[in-house]
């Protein structure tokens, strides 16, 4: 689905509408530059570069390159290199990584890649950030600073967010609204609390005779 959204694959059916707009069959970075950003399932950042490097990286969209820019450098393109600059420096001071802003991003631990991972994603300003299970391999504070995080960034930042995650308890602690799918099919959606003690979802996820025990107020 994620990569339905974002361009990477093309519907089987159907059509994908984004901000009114439909945008199914645009190449992916012509999606990204309508405001959409993603993070991936497993880390896709650039070993070998700082983190501040990478978190560089996800203002790609922004920029404008050519030769006439970088000829005339200090007429052009150091005002916005300067502006690139600036918007990277309020995303690490909002995702609070100044400590380890020039470290080698491999060389950090998980949490903290995962941080910067969502970090990149914030800084090409996004309308629509999609998340690909950002707490997996996290421990339970590691989960707790990125939950607070994201709750952050929709809020300071009125970036609506598409989270994809198996953690139910940050699921029913975040989301204002949940859709469960099982094999590509949609078999509830709703409040969270209520949507993932449907029967189907039990089911689903936990096994029939789990979803017996639960019809019969036993688990």
């Amino acid at each position: 689905m994620v990569n339905v959204i974002t361009g990477f694959y093309p519907p089987n059916a159907g059509k994908v509408m984004l901000f009114g707009e439909d945008t199914t069959g645009l190449a992916p970075h012509t999606i990204a530059t309508r405001g959409v950003a993603r993070t991936f399932q497993n880390l896709a950042l650039f070993r070998g570069m700082s983190v501040l490097d990478n978190i560089l990286m996800g203002r790609h969209v922004h920029m404008r390159p050519s030769a006439l820019a970088s000829l005339f450098y200090w007429v052009w393109a150091a005002r916005e290199e300067i502006e690139h600059r600036r918007a990277v420096e309020e995303i690490i001071d909002f995702m609070q990584l100044q400590d380890i802003r020039d470290e080698p991003v491999e060389v950090i631990p998980l949490g903290l890649q995962k941080r910067v991972e969502l970090a990149r994603a914030l800084v090409a300003q996004p309308r629509l950030l999609i998340l690909d299970e950002p707490m997996a391999g996290m421990n339970q504070e590691e989960k707790e600073y990125i939950a607070r995080f994201i709750l952050d960034a929709r809020d300071e930042r009125g970036v609506t967010i598409l989270l994809i995650e198996h953690h139910m308890d940050v699921v029913t602690a975040i989301c204002d609204r949940i859709v469960v799918l099982s094999y590509g099919e949609t078999i509830a959606e709703g409040e969270p609390r209520a949507t993932i003690a449907h029967p189907k979802v039990v089911t689903a996820y936990m096994g029939e005779r789990a979803a017996a025990r639960v019809a019969q107020g036993k688990a």
